[in-house]
């Protein structure tokens, strides 16, 4: 749209203005670095569309308040599961802007501002700094892979520019980030931590070394919460029910809790993610049933599973539209390829 091109053009020239020189590695982390490594609950907050396929800020509002409502510390915008990789530059950007502008004073803002090319991942990381995100996630180059030294010299040209996230899924970028890489850059000042999908006994290799790791399996993070020593989870189930998962992270182990929320962390994954999330925001009522391909819908038998689960769990622990929760039909889904093909 064209109040988006302005903004995205005022944001490009705020960035060219107001970026200085990146930091130098330092052996003692920063302030902001030692405060994000405290933060225990982060999601991974959906990105919503409009029936044309722009980005739907109102939607995309009045979930991130449903978030802070139920405590939740920081969002990851433009992840995985916020499909980062469908948007633009220019989307990405803006998005983390108006994030910032609209609930920086509430929570942490994280912006997934790496990739598969160090310096296209240098430049958008700078420029995620400069449009006001708090921290960066930074991922390994994925399908391009590289050396252990060249993993590490690309994490390092993201950290330059403030602090950072290292993402470590091998199941999507197909290779591991090791131990060894992750300790010989742990000492960086802008080093915040590791959101680590390789399981229990990864993260308490890392932590019992001084590695905050928060999950990114949201079956297992209740027990690596609390008992193999991680900071905490960055979520996609907190996009259905936020505040479970603050008890989950913030409160005693509570095994009866998790063992109630197994059977979603199983539907939501059931279908590569963010399929199951998507869907399931959108029978809520919280973004329109709009996806941008090459995502689409999960089956009309999961949808009515999903209500059940739901309802199992209590309604009252969902963000809801209007409507209320429901299956929807096939037909009432749309896909589309991006804003611009309206």
């Amino acid at each position: 749209s064209s109040h988006l091109a302005a903004a995205t053009l005022s944001l490009e020239l705020a960035c060219i203005m107001t970026v200085g020189p990146p930091c130098k590695q330092a052996k003692m982390a920063t302030q902001k670095t030692l405060e994000l490594r405290k933060l225990r609950l982060m999601t991974a907050i959906k990105t919503p569309y409009t029936a044309d396929g722009n980005v739907d800020l109102p939607a995309f509002d009045r979930i991130v308040e449903h978030q802070i409502a139920n405590g939740v510390e920081a969002l990851i915008v433009g992840g995985t599961t916020g499909e980062g990789h469908l948007l633009s530059w220019e989307e990405h950007l803006f998005l983390i802007a108006h994030t910032k502008a609209m609930f920086g004073s509430k929570i942490a803002i994280v912006g997934n501002t790496g990739g598969m090319c160090t310096g296209e991942a240098a430049v958008a990381t700078r420029k995620g700094f400069a449009a006001g995100m708090d921290c960066s996630l930074l991922i390994n180059p994925y399908y391009g892979k590289t050396s252990a030294k060249g993993i590490v010299m690309h994490l390092e040209n993201g950290l330059k520019y403030g602090p950072g996230i290292i993402y470590n899924v091998p199941g999507r970028t197909g290779q591991d980030i090791k131990p060894e890489i992750i300790m010989s850059i742990k000492d960086n000042a802008h080093f915040v931590g590791v959101k680590e999908c390789m399981g229990h006994e990864r993260i308490k290799l890392l932590s019992d070394q001084g590695v905050a790791c928060w999950s990114g399996n949201d079956e297992q993070c209740h027990l690596s919460r609390h008992v193999h020593g991680a900071v905490g989870v960055i979520s996609v189930t907190s996009n259905i029910v936020p505040g479970l998962m603050y008890k989950l992270m913030h409160g005693s182990r509570d095994d009866e809790l998790d063992s109630k929320l197994q059977p979603l962390y199983k539907w939501l994954f059931t279908e590569p993610n963010p399929i199951g999330v998507n869907t399931l925001l959108m029978q809520l009522g919280m973004a329109e049933p709009v996806f941008r391909l090459p995502y689409t819908f999960a089956s009309k038998e999961m949808r009515e599973e999903s209500v059940q689960l739901l309802k199992s769990i209590g309604l009252q622990h969902c963000p809801t539209g209007a409507k209320g929760l429901q299956v929807l039909a096939d037909s009432d889904f749309k896909h589309v390829l991006n804003g611009d093909d309206a």
